[in-house]
């Protein structure tokens, strides 16, 4: 009877160790856990980093395309600048040179209309000036002692043209013959440097200086 007695508490003290040895699976749970909550931390950060990564990238990208953006409208703007000053050079260079032969070409019999069309080309200062000149001594010449004039432009180079294309510079080579009456009629020859410019969208010339 005694012996029984003594080893029930043994017994009872076997099993509760076995009982504590078998709640060891629920400490490894624990440990477990722990080393989750240690990888998510850096995955975490990686994708906080990832996050700030895409934001300065796509900053980037939008200073970039702000830049083109700002490149394109520079050269397109310096290729239309450049188109429209090689436009007015060669329409300042085509009206100085028409022009200049309509100034200088005339007949006896129809002085007054040729003359007269051709203050239609001029501008300022130079259209008065070129107005008394024809009216008081070229007119009155040319009727009186029948003279006739046929000019002519055989060369014709830009100088000068305004960023805006509203004035031109051009010098002339015009070559002038002259008929009086029945005489033989007279050649000169003389440079020209014609100054034009853009009134209600035509080339008028206000300028017109032998060099």
């Amino acid at each position: 009877m005694t012996d029984d007695k003594t080893d029930t508490p043994e017994t009872a003290a076997v099993d509760i160790t076995k009982s504590s040895a078998e709640e060891a699976p629920a400490i490894d749970l624990t440990k477990s856990e722990a080393d989750e909550t240690s990888e998510a931390a850096p995955a975490a950060e990686t994708q906080r980093r990832g996050g700030l990564g895409a934001v300065v990238a796509l900053a980037v990208v939008s200073v970039v395309a702000v830049l083109l953006a700002a490149a394109a409208g520079y050269f397109g703007w310096q290729a239309w600048s450049t188109r429209d000053a090689d436009r007015a050079r060669t329409e300042s260079v085509q009206t100085a040179k028409d022009s200049t032969v309509a100034l200088l070409s005339y007949k006896a019999e129809t002085v007054d209309k040729d003359l007269g069309a051709a203050r239609d080309r001029l501008t300022g200062s130079f259209l008065d000036a070129y107005t008394q000149l024809v009216n008081n001594v070229v007119i009155p010449g040319a009727k009186e002692k029948k003279i006739s004039a046929v000019a002519q432009v055989p060369a014709a180079a830009s100088v000068s043209v305004s960023p805006k294309g509203e004035h031109a510079v051009v010098l002339l080579f015009v070559n002038q013959t002259v008929v009086m009456g029945t005489d033989p009629p007279t050649n000169t020859t003389s440079s020209v440097r014609v100054t034009l410019d853009k009134v209600g969208g035509r080339w008028l010339i206000s300028g017109f200086d032998p060099v």
